[in-house]
C-alpha cells in the first residue's frame, strides 16, 4: 500500500499520457511549446479567471506572484505558520518579514479573525493557504483586503479544484498560486505550478518574471527568474485534466467511508459547509503520535506528518510570537493512505489497524 499511488493512475490514463509525450518529442519544442499555452487557457477555465501563467514549480509561483507585487525589504507579509516552508520563504527570500497569524483549530487554515490585528502600514500582503485541499475562508480575507487595500494571494498548492462558496480555489482571490507537484491532486511527472490572477497587467508582469524579465528576446527591463514550465510536463496535465473531476469525487468517496467508520475514534478532518474539499491529504489527530505511528507502520500502513514544526519554529523564520493551535496541530496531525485508487479493502485495512493502533 501507499499513502499516494501515481502509479494506479497512470495505468489508468497510459495511453493519453503517452501519446501526449510523444506529441511533445515529435515536435521538438520542449520549452513553451504549444502545449503549455493550451494549459494555462484550461486551467484558468477551470479556475473561472482570466488568466493562468505556468510555471516550474508551485514555489516558483508564489514568488512571482510576490515579484509582480513588488513585495520586498522593508515590507510585511502575513500568512499561515502551520504550512511548507515555501510560503514563508518566498516571503523571506524577497527580504520581506512573514507575520504569522494562527490557524483555525477546525480547518488548520488561517484564523480570518486574527489578520485586522496584525496589519500595519508595513503590510504588503495577505497569504493565507488552502491547506490539506480545503480553502481558507476567501471571502472573509478577501473582505479585509480590500478594506484595507491590501492584495490577497491564495497559496492553493494543495487545493486546485476545491471550492469556497461555489468560487473554485485560484479564482477566489486578486491573485493565486498553486503547485502540480506529483503528489498533489492536479501533479505531473516532476515540478511545475501556475499563478491565475483577473489582471491584465498583473498577468503580464508575472510572464515576464517567469522568462528573466524578458519582454522580447534579449531585452530584460526588470530582473526575474527562470520559471517556465517544460512542455513535457503540460502534456502530462493535460492528459490528467481529463479525469481530474473524477478523481475528486473518488477522494471524496474515500474520506466519506474514512469519516463515517473513524468517527469518535480519532478527530476527523472538518470541512466548511461553505467548502468543498480536494482531500490533498486526509489529516486526523492522534494523542500519541509516534506510538500510532509506529503500529500502522507495522501493519504495513504508510502514514506522514504534515507538517512537525511551524514555520515560526524554524531556525530560517523564527519568530517568538504565540501560536498555540498551530503548535498543537504540529504535535498531534497524522496523514493516512488518500488518493483516487485506494480500494474498499485496502481502506478497510487501514481503518482496522488505525483503531487498533489508538486502542493498544
Amino acid at each position: 500500500m501507499q499513502l499516494i499511488d501515481l502509479q494506479a493512475q497512470y495505468r489508468r490514463i497510459k495511453d493519453e499520457v503517452d501519446a501526449g509525450i510523444h506529441r511533445v518529442l515529435d515536435h521538438g519544442k520542449y520549452v513553451m511549446g504549444p502545449e503549455v499555452e493550451t494549459l494555462e487557457q484550461r486551467l484558468a477555465d477551470y479556475a473561472g479567471v482570466e488568466h493562468c501563467i505556468a510555471l516550474a514549480s508551485g514555489t516558483d509561483a508564489l514568488l512571482v506572484a510576490m515579484m509582480a507585487l513588488d513585495i520586498g525589504p522593508g515590507d510585511e507579509v502575513i500568512t499561515t505558520p502551520f504550512t511548507f516552508i515555501a510560503t514563508g520563504e518566498m516571503i523571506g527570500l524577497l527580504g520581506a518579514t512573514p507575520v504569522f497569524v494562527d490557524i483555525d483549530s477546525e480547518t488548520y487554515n488561517l484564523d480570518a479573525e486574527l489578520i485586522e490585528e496584525k496589519i500595519t502600514e508595513r503590510t504588503k500582503a495577505i497569504v493565507p493557504v488552502s491547506l490539506f485541499g480545503q480553502m481558507a475562508d476567501m471571502g472573509r480575507i478577501t473582505d479585509i483586503g480590500v478594506r484595507h487595500d491590501i492584495p490577497v494571494i491564495e497559496d492553493a498548492a494543495q487545493s486546485f479544484g476545491a471550492t469556497f462558496n461555489g468560487m473554485r480555489s485560484c479564482g477566489a482571490s486578486g491573485i493565486a498560486a498553486t503547485s502540480f507537484f506529483p503528489a498533489k491532486p492536479l501533479g505531473c511527472y516532476g515540478d511545475g505550478g501556475a499563478a491565475f490572477t483577473r489582471d491584465a497587467a498583473l498577468a503580464e508582469k508575472m510572464r515576464q518574471l517567469r522568462n528573466h524579465g524578458q519582454t522580447a528576446p534579449y531585452h530584460h527591463p526588470m530582473l526575474g527568474i527562470n520559471g517556465r514550465l517544460d512542455t513535457m510536463q503540460a502534456a502530462v496535465l493535460l492528459a490528467k485534466l481529463d479525469v481530474f473531476d473524477d478523481e475528486i469525487v473518488r477522494r471524496e468517496q474515500v474520506a466519506a467511508r474514512y469519516d463515517a467508520a473513524l468517527a469518535g475514534h480519532v478527530k476527523t478532518p472538518h470541512v466548511d459547509p461553505r467548502c468543498t474539499s480536494v482531500y490533498a491529504q486526509y489529516t486526523i489527530q492522534v494523542d500519541d503520535r509516534d506510538q500510532v505511528r509506529a503500529a500502522l507502520n507495522e501493519a504495513g500502513i504508510p502514514s506522514a506528518v504534515y507538517y512537525p514544526v511551524p514555520l515560526n519554529r524554524q531556525p530560517a523564520l523564527y519568530s517568538d510570537v504565540p501560536i498555540p493551535k498551530s503548535e498543537y496541530a504540529a504535535d498531534h496531525v497524522l496523514s493516512i493512505p488518500m488518493h483516487p485508487y485506494l480500494s474498499e479493502s485496502d481502506q478497510d485495512q487501514v481503518i482496522e489497524a488505525l483503531k487498533k493502533a489508538i486502542t493498544n
